[in-house]
């Protein structure tokens, strides 16, 4: 019995406590960053494909990331899942500047601004959007 206990408390994972409200955050920000993008109404050649398709995959990695932390104990491999969601979390302030920065300069504070009223309005459901069983 005290073997099973220990090899219990070794394969646990224990979850940050902020890790859903900074997945919560980073799929508004995108969101937020996303609406504000398509009200720019730019051209395909004057937004960085390759750099906004990593942003979608971030996203994607949120949601996904979000609809695991609701499955039943046991049915996920937890250490892989948190591996991978604190690295997509680490990406986003870089990925994101690295994606305004190769934005034409004349959009870039309309771009600010918009993306902050979007923000504003975003209600704290709209982070689980396209995320399965919500």
């Amino acid at each position: 019995m005290r073997h099973d206990a220990t090899m219990a408390r070794r394969t646990a994972v224990e979850l940050p406590p902020d890790l859903r409200p900074r997945l919560e955050t980073g799929r508004l920000d995108l969101l937020a960053l996303f609406r504000a993008l398509d009200r720019l109404n730019l051209s395909p050649t004057e937004i960085p494909q390759r750099l906004i398709r990593q942003l979608f995959e971030l996203d994607a990695d949120y949601a996904e990331a979000l609809w695991a932390l609701d499955q039943p104990v046991g049915t996920l491999d937890l250490r892989v899942m948190l591996r991978h969601t604190l690295a997509a979390l680490d990406q986003l302030p870089e990925a994101g500047a690295r994606f305004r920065k190769n934005l034409p300069q004349r959009v870039r504070p309309r771009l600010a601004e918009l993306e902050t009223s979007v923000r504003n309005a975003l209600a704290p459901h709209e982070a689980y959007n396209m995320v399965p069983g919500h």
